[in-house]
């Protein structure tokens, strides 16, 4: 009977993804492992559950994109174990920049032996009347935005101090891992996964003074918000509509998620692939 375990998070969507599922599943049950998905797939040998029925397992392996991996994360951030990203499709920043073989990927899986870094997550408290109402966590950004077509009223404070009142469209602050996501679309730099900080950002904010923000994560920022509703969104996955009066508080969350590789790859290479950023000639290769 096998006595180890993992998950394999499957993007429905692609079908190299559900191809090489189907050949890495022999590999790893000839190992002694038992297979589990929460993915919406029908795949021989990997038992189809729900998040909740998923039992105790060692590690979860993504075959997919970065889209796929934050959906992961939600299964390996309480059981604090490895995330496995296979780049399936174009290139991401979470997944490995050059496709494994099948192969490799079951070795590496069998022997324990991951590239592993550990990821800041974002943790956000929601205050109504003076009760908590919701509490959540974001790998890559917690957003506050307008929840209709006009745009949102916002006051933050940073470390208990004001900072500025804004009318917007939004109000972005993510991770370093989040940085290259949705911050990035909206005008935000680029952090290197090693830099310890958070970056805020507001979207189209109707101020003189509106810049993309890197504060330390050891800051508590507040978001009070002034117009009558808005939306409060963690990775686009997790989301809680607010209303006039509401604050949320963002701060840098005690765990992190062991986002994990079969090789080693520089974030620098991982921008140059994604962007086909202009570096022939170079004298180093």
């Amino acid at each position: 009977m096998a006595d180890r375990s993992v998950a394999l998070i499957i993007s429905p969507s692609r079908e190299e993804a559900i191809s090489a599922a189907h050949e890495l599943a022999p590999l790893l049950t000839a190992a002694g492992f038992s297979l589990f998905t929460i993915s919406d797939v029908a795949i021989p040998g990997i038992a189809k559950v729900s998040h909740d029925e998923l039992p105790e397992i060692e590690a979860a392996i993504v075959l997919g994109g970065d889209g796929t991996i934050l959906r992961a994360a939600e299964v390996t951030l309480s059981r604090n174990i490895p995330l496995l990203g296979i780049n399936m499709g174009h290139v991401g920043f979470m997944a490995e920049v050059n496709r494994p073989t099948i192969s490799a990927i079951a070795e590496c899986i069998i022997a324990s032996n991951y590239v592993t870094e550990n990821r800041m997550v974002l943790r956000f408290a929601v205050e109504r009347d003076g009760k908590e109402i919701g509490t959540g966590w974001a790998l890559n950004e917690v957003t506050v935005e307008r929840d209709g077509t006009t745009m949102v009223e916002l006051f933050v404070e940073i470390d208990s101090r004001p900072l500025s009142h804004w009318g917007c469209d939004g109000l972005i602050c993510s991770t370093p891992t989040g940085s290259t996501a949705y911050a990035f679309s909206a005008g935000g730099p680029v952090l290197w996964p090693e830099v310890d900080a958070l970056v805020l950002l507001p979207i189209s904010a109707h101020a003189l003074f509106s810049r993309p923000m890197v504060v330390s994560p050891k800051s508590e920022i507040l978001v009070t918000i002034e117009s009558t509703d808005a939306l409060l969104s963690a990775d686009a996955l997790r989301k809680l509509p607010l209303k006039k009066g509401d604050k949320v508080l963002i701060t840098r969350g005690s765990q992190t998620i062991k986002l994990s590789h079969v090789s080693k790859t520089l974030f620098t290479d991982r921008l140059v692939a994604k962007f086909k950023l202009p570096v022939e000639g170079w004298r180093g290769e």
